[in-house]
């Protein structure tokens, strides 16, 4: 009988894990593309000048575009758990 030698890797820490896992990535970038989104939403539906526009008002457009790119990545229907 042969047997092969057994190979065991050391894991690496969970934080670690869960930061380079491809769920994680993409919930990243859709976040920022959303954000993205949600300002240039806000920016041609006001059609104002970038020196009037409210810096508080095009937060809460970023934060409300970030909060749908998270969503779609990680709703249930994403992952297909409908």
């Amino acid at each position: 009988m042969e047997f092969k030698k057994l190979e065991i890797k050391p894991e690496s820490s969970w934080l670690k894990r869960t930061l380079g896992s491809k769920q994680v990535k993409r919930s990243f970038i859709y976040t920022l593309i959303g954000a993205a989104v949600g300002f240039l939403y806000f920016y041609l539906s006001e059609g104002k000048n970038m020196d009037i526009l409210q810096s508080g008002d095009i937060i809460q457009s970023m934060l409300v575009g970030g909060f749908f790119g998270f969503f779609i990545t990680n709703s249930p229907c994403a992952r297909n758990k409908c």
